[in-house]
């Protein structure tokens, strides 16, 4: 193992200025837990009023539990992947609760599981929102067309940012490797 050198003053704040992250990831934790009694409320809700709900309202609470549940899982990708990427690795080579996408996760691939979970959380809320369109036009309607209208275009823009994402991707790793290739074999 190659012994550390001691960085010069300038370089050694440039790279000791990652650990300005640490509050956004322990905020992000924070929020987490916010997340975390949202969704205690809403299932207790849920269980309270079973009897005097309806499908629709039970479909539409349950939806919103997934929706929670889709943003704590985006938040942990965030902290987890986020701080072991930009701030210090975390050191859990061979624990055995080490999730199986932290082994391989760059800032690529922190991009691209970041734009699926988008997408899967703007489905939950288009989903919701077309259940809840039957009311459109009826006094005290939460959703109007154009609403919808603009909702199911951001989630399509998403969609094409995500494939957008994956296919810049897909083209760098394969520079990279091609590259890799080149120098292993001389240059030539």
């Amino acid at each position: 193992m190659k012994p550390l050198s001691r960085l010069h003053p300038i370089p050694a704040l440039i790279f000791s200025s990652r650990w300005l992250q640490l509050p956004l990831y322990l905020g992000l934790i924070v929020a987490q837990g916010v997340y975390v009694l949202l969704f205690l409320k809403e299932l207790w809700h849920l269980v309270t009023h079973t009897a005097s709900f309806g499908e629709l309202e039970i479909m539409l609470i349950v939806l919103g539990l997934i929706d929670v549940v889709m943003i704590s899982n985006l938040l942990v990708m965030v902290i987890v992947g986020g701080y072991e990427t930009f701030v210090s690795r975390l050191g859990l080579e061979g624990h055995p609760d080490q999730p199986e996408w932290l082994s391989h996760v760059n800032a690529s691939v922190l991009k691209v599981k970041l734009a699926m979970a988008i997408i899967g959380i703007s489905s939950i809320h288009l989903l919701r929102t077309f259940i809840e369109a039957s009311n459109l036009g009826a006094p005290g309607a939460r959703f109007t067309s154009e609403g919808v209208m603009w909702q199911t275009l951001i989630h399509v823009v998403f969609i094409l940012s995500a494939i957008g994402i994956a296919y810049v991707d897909r083209l760098t790793q394969q520079s990279m490797v091609a590259a890799r290739t080149a120098t292993n074999n001389g240059g030539h």
